[in-house]
């Protein structure tokens, strides 16, 4: 998108200066037009993608209940994003800009449109697309809400969520989309809708120099497609490829119809009064040509926003050096920094973690960097000045003291410290809160509408967008003759129906009131009150004498109140209370309840002291609770601490070395009285300081210094463990450097199962080891476990076992289990056979790629063995013989995949590894440089319609797709109906130097080919075969194959002719069929050779298929036909733009999205004349589409029950994102001829 366009909002069309010329010529009652512009719009540049677009992560939290946010103060609503939607927003927030588009839709009533509320009836005609439409549009004019969503419309285009989710060309969708209203609208009086607001002619003029003959041809459009690399601006880009003159003369000399001569030809000039435009829509794109972001800068044309941008921007652009001057000195005092910062929030208190954030983002400095040095830490410096900052009971909140805040708010005035003014809420009712008197520039106001988010621009921002990687895209054009009427200005509700008025008024009623509920809803807090007379107070901590519902009574009040109301709330609950009542947080810990700070204050608020939603209140005298004196505070929680002991016997059971109890100590108690709580007899006392998991190595002792300290202060939590060694145990103890030695290897197992006897029932047993204990050392402890004979140890293995049960390949007997990569805890299984070494491989193979009719076996060979040897070792196992046989690996899917061709190349140099799986091929491999490739015969559709049924064929080709299976293997299937009707010939061996024609002779010696009457290679049609159809079509005869690319796993299709072909590179080979008039089927379908090296354009087809079959070019409709959808995409007549010839620009090929012409598409033919309906679809494809629906449906279930029944962990995906194919964009319309 390099280059640069006209930023002035006007656009004039240029005069011819010589003899051809093709000028764009806009109807009379032509309103809008639509610019698209490329430059270096598709160069490789991934830095703008966005990667957050499929969402990565958890889900938000879904807020289904609370009601949408209202319009900020532009007064305009934007619209949601679905995932991927960014280019249908930016399309339909013009087209709702756009007022003779607007009112031209909304003039259509139900009587012509239907409603939306008899759509599920069975008979009724209702088009649901421009309803859909109405709506969306009412709703972003009159719905009090940020964004509106687009699920409704998207739904009535047949869209599903995938869809929803993929990125395309908004131009594209322009096209696909005013194609699907045309559709809509047909029999009412908005049929000519489309046309009538945005068709265009593109006229080709070449005038003779002698007799002025003007010899003319028209085509239409509805966009124009500019070059503007290159060029100074958009008015010079459109003459270079529409206005300027080709001259005729010298050698290059015209042909004049009327002079019957070669001549010159002459200029001519047209008036240009009448082609005065004005931009108002620019639709942007940020990114490459495989993704990115659309959004569009709207002129608001009826003035229905509210633009306002900063009014103090230049003031304080001219005040900038005074202020950067007072902002250093106010940032050198960190008090008055973190005063400001907290008097300017609206909640009382902020999170301490948020204020250094806002530091950041205010001043532009880090509190770690300006202040650390010389005031300690954030928390630190705030809690040293508790006269100013209030923290919550909890410390993670803090914020200023009533008094502070007043006087500093009063202190500042006239000092640019006071918060600014906070924006006020949009009233949408006009009528109470009218709007501020407009300025003279309005009606030339901006607003770049991203989305949901839209806001006020300056024409100067358009600048930018003509150049750089986020450019303009699509410019749009409004007629400057047009004018507005009075009552539009300013009136959202200007010629919007009655009954999409109601609708809207009480939507926005019910807004309303769910706003209303919603916030009386967010400010209420429930707090549970636990009633002192309900505890006891025992073991370091608060329990419930009855049980925690009986104990805890739910009090919802609102944050708003103050103290002194929840205490009186309090009383009415309890109205048995006496004396003196002291609320306090209290926090559930795992020892118990624990009571913190009292509640003190009462004029002050609940969201000032704090509490937070879910907060526990304890109600007590303050004193004790049952008797018993309660310490409080941080200083006195309660810490549970696990106890280990060694134990005498392994009991089984992970880490069941030890015997583990639980204790409580407060977190002030000394190390000391706990070394004598838990070893009154003497002993060491470790510490696991890896945290909780006691499996950890990490073991320290606790030293005789360190008895002084409490459990807080040598780190001691919830959780951890301390490991209690008696004298007799401190061997395994390096006192010196205060860590446990070889123990800590032992604290694991795994778990052996007998499958050496099937008589017995399987039995299993738990084995201590170490990371470091070698395999054969377990198997030996597995034998005796088990009282088995000892005889078995040679002769025995012990093989892991999978989550499926299934017995992997043997663990080499060196390996330690470290090096076997076995994780704790594993099951393994003791079978017969003896264990590879290390230089030995354990392979599966099994013989053909189906395992219900082969079994999978097993082997052992050295990994220095070659693959011919070690295809005879599988051979000779397997109960086979001779050579026709060959290796391959098994792919992803557990087919055969690729082969290992390299024979005297050993396995370990081909990198197989222990456990793999290879699958015994017959056939041999083809020699080196050779290709073997199967051979497929495509039947001749005149001699299968024949005896097939008319509704199971388009084409005159039978539609049988599911059976076609190409063997890999080289085998020879039976006869298969398919599709395309295809039948397997055989195979060939062929070198990959031989040409084309050499393949078709081979192919005609097979003995399929054989029974068809064949006289030269010239008479065969090549393609390779793709999906169980024709793909690629092969042209050339003398080329080699493997110019052709074909690869190892290549079919070839071939087709026999009735006469010679020898098709050149720019010739498509099209298959054109006629509908049958009347009926929903079609003629047999023909070939047609279309050359497109001049071009290949929508008008380019037409002539050639209307030549084809004899008809004028205006009486014929062509669509193509996507098998695999069962689905036909319209070719209209002004879906495609002609580009100049004569510069030779890049044109907009068919062969590009959406129709990606090729060889062997089908294209529908309906002749005007006889059958004006335009629904190209057949039976067949109603019953494909039904297929279809029935076929996802039945594989949706079948993955639920997948998921249900699947207990198997899947392993770790990577993380290369490969990029999905380019799906064509389509909407489906309903039929209402």
């Amino acid at each position: 998108m390099g280059g640069r366009a006209p930023t002035a909002p006007a656009l004039r069309a240029g005069r011819g200066a010589g003899g051809e010329r093709r000028v764009p010529v806009l109807s009379s009652v032509l309103d809008c037009s639509a610019f698209t512009m490329f430059g270096d719009l598709f160069e490789e540049d991934f830095s703008f993608i966005s990667n957050n677009h499929c969402g990565k992560g958890k889900k938000a939290k879904p807020r289904d209940s609370e009601p949408p946010a209202p319009r900020d103060f532009t007064n305009l609503s934007g619209i949601k994003n679905q995932g991927g939607t960014c280019y249908l927003n930016s399309l339909l927030q013009t087209l709702l800009f756009t007022p003779e588009f607007r009112e031209a839709l909304f003039a259509l009533g139900p009587e012509e449109l239907g409603t939306l509320d008899d759509s599920s009836k069975p008979d009724a005609k209702v088009r649901i697309i421009p309803l859909q439409l109405q709506r969306l549009f009412a709703q972003l004019l009159l719905l009090d809400q940020q964004a509106a969503s687009t699920t409704d419309l998207t739904e009535s285009f047949g869209w599903n969520s995938h869809e929803e989710m993929r990125q395309h060309d908004v131009q594209e969708l322009n096209r696909i989309l005013f194609s699907a209203l045309e559709t809509s609208l047909v029999g009412t009086s908005g049929h000519d809708l489309i046309n009538r607001l945005y068709h265009g002619i593109v006229v080709n003029q070449i005038v003779c120099k002698e007799c002025k003959n003007i010899s003319e041809r028209q085509e239409d459009f509805l966009d124009l497609t500019v070059a503007v690399k290159g060029v100074a601006g958009l008015e010079e880009a459109l003459w270079n490829m529409y206005v300027e003159e080709e001259y005729f003369e010298n050698e290059n000399l015209y042909q004049c119809g009327a002079c019957d001569k070669l001549v010159e030809a002459s200029k001519t000039e047209m008036d240009d009064s009448e082609y005065m435009y004005e931009l108002f829509s620019v639709i942007i794109h940020k990114g490459g040509c495989y993704g990115g972001h659309y959004h569009v800068y709207i002129r608001d044309v009826d003035e229905l926003g509210n633009w306002q941008l900063q009014e103090e921007e230049d003031r304080l652009i001219e005040d900038k050096p005074l202020r950067v001057t007072e902002n250093a000195k106010e940032i050198e005092n960190p008090l008055a920094v973190l005063k400001g910062i907290l008097s300017e929030e609206e909640s009382k208190q902020i999170p301490v973690d948020q204020l250094g954030q806002k530091l950041l983002e205010k001043y532009g400095v880090s509190w770690n960097k300006k202040y650390r040095k010389q005031c300690g830490a954030l928390r630190k410096y705030l809690q040293n000045h508790p006269q100013i900052f209030q923290f919550s009971p909890d410390e993670n909140k803090v914020g200023l003291k009533e008094k502070h805040k007043l006087l500093f708010k009063s202190d500042s005035q006239g000092q640019n410290l006071q918060s600014p003014l906070q924006k006020n809420d949009v009233q949408w009712n006009s009528e109470k809160n009218p709007t501020r008197p407009r300025d003279n520039s309005a009606g030339c106001h901006w607003f770049d509408l991203n989305d949901s988010k839209v806001h006020p621009i300056k024409e100067k921002d358009i600048e930018k967008q003509f150049q750089g990687k986020e450019s303009a895209y699509m410019l749009f054009y409004r007629k400057s003759q047009l004018k507005r009427p009075a009552e539009a200005r300013g009136n959202p509700r200007y010629q919007i129906p009655e009954h999409l008025l109601n609708e809207m008024n009480a939507a926005n009623t019910e807004l309303q009131k769910k706003r209303a509920e919603c916030d009386s809803a967010n400010n209420g807090i429930d707090l549970h009150l636990h009633l002192s007379s309900c505890y006891k107070f025992h073991n370091g901590a608060l329990h419930p004498s009855l049980t925690w519902r009986e104990s805890v009574v739910d009090l919802t009040i609102d944050r708003r109140k103050t103290l002194g109301d929840l205490r009186q709330s309090v009383f009415q609950i309890l109205e048995s209370w006496e004396g003196d009542m002291i609320l306090s947080i209290a926090r559930p810990l795992p020892a118990g309840l624990h009571l913190y700070q009292i509640l003190d204050g009462d004029e002050l608020t609940l969201d000032g002291i704090g509490l937070a939603d879910g907060a526990d209140i304890f109600v007590w005298n303050g004193k004790e609770v049952g008797g018993t004196k309660v310490m409080t505070g941080p200083d006195h929680e309660p810490v549970v601490v696990n106890v280990l002991r060694l134990a005498e016997h392994n009991e089984g059971g992970k880490g069941q070395h030890f015997t583990e109890s639980q204790h409580v100590f407060s977190c002030s108690t000394r190390l000391g009285d706990l070394h004598r709580a838990l070893a009154p007899s003497g002993g060491i006392i470790l510490k696991n300081g890896s945290g909780p998991d006691k499996e950890a190595k990490n073991w320290e002792v606790f030293l005789e210094e360190d008895m002084k300290e409490t459990v807080k202060s040598v780190g001691l939590t919830d959780g951890c463990s301390v490991l209690i060694l008696d004298s007799h145990d401190q061997s395994f103890v390096d006192v010196s450097g205060g860590n446990l030695t070889a123990f800590t290897y032992d604290i694991s197992w795994l778990q052996v199962k007998n499958f050496c006897r099937t008589d017995d029932e399987e039995k299993h047993v738990k084995i201590t080891a170490t990371i470091e204990t070698v395999m054969s050392d377990i198997k030996m402890k597995a034998i005796r476990e088990l009282q088995l004979e000892e005889e078995l140890a040679n002769d025995s293995c012990l093989r892991p076992v999978n989550a499926n049960g299934k017995l992997l390949s043997p663990v080499p007997e060196d390996y330690t289990v470290k090096e076997a990569e076995l994780k704790m805890g594993s099951l393994l299984g003791l079978c017969h056979g003896k264990a590879p070494t290390s230089t030995q491989l354990f392979l599966y193979f099994i013989v053909g790629s189906d395992q219900n009719t082969s079994p999978e076996m097993e082997i052992v060979v050295e990994e220095t063995a070659s693959v011919k040897e070690c295809l005879n070792l599988m051979l000779e196992k397997s109960g086979l013989s001779g050579d026709n046989w060959h290796l391959r690996r098994i792919d992803w899917c557990y087919e055969a995949g690729e082969a290992l061709s390299q024979e005297n190349a050993t396995l370990k140099e081909l990198n197989v590894c222990r456990g793999d799986t290879l699958v015994i091929t017959e056939g041999k491999l083809p020699p080196k440089g050779f290709l073997k490739i199967p051979i497929w015969c495509l039947k001749s559709s005149s001699l299968i319609k024949g005896g097939e049924n008319a509704q199971d064929q388009v084409n005159g080709m039978t539609c049988k797709m599911d059976a076609l299976q190409v063997s890999p293997a080289g085998d020879s299937p039976e006869y298969i109906h398919t599709d395309m009707d295809l039948c397997y010939a055989g195979s060939i061996e062929i070198a990959g130097e031989a040409s084309l024609e050499d393949l078709k002779m081979q192919a005609m010696t097979l003995p399929y080919c054989r029974e068809q009457i064949v006289p030269l290679p010239s008479f065969l049609r090549a393609w390779t075969l793709e999906s169980k159809r024709p793909g690629k079509l092969l042209r050339n005869n003398k080329q080699k194959l493997n110019d052709y690319k074909l690869g190892s796993r290549v079919a070839i299709c071939i087709e026999a002719l009735q006469k010679e072909e020898n098709l050149g590179p720019h010739e498509l080979l099209l298959r054109v069929q006629m509908g049958i008039p009347g009926e929903r089927d079609y003629y047999d379908s023909t070939d047609l050779v279309w050359d497109i090296s001049k071009e290949c354009t929508t008008w380019a087809l037409r002539q050639r298929v209307a030549s084809h079959y004899c008809l004028p070019v205006d009486k014929i409709e062509i669509a193509k036909y996507f098998p695999e959808k069962f689905e036909w995409l319209p070719i209209s007549s002004w879906t495609q733009q002609i580009s100049k010839r004569k510069r030779k620009k890049k044109q907009e090929s068919l062969q590009l999205a959406p129709y990606h012409l090729k060889d062997g598409d089908i294209i529908g033919v309906k002749n005007l004349l006889l059958d004006d309906t335009k629904d190209f679809s057949t039976v067949r494809d109603d019953v494909g589409k039904e297929k279809q629906r029935q076929l996802a449906l039945e594989k949706k279930k079948s993955r639920q029950a997948e998921r249900l029944q699947d207990h198997v962990f899947c392993d770790e995906k990577l993380s290369i994102k490969h990029r999905k194919p380019e799906v064509a964009l389509s909407i489906n319309v309903g039929v209402f001829r």
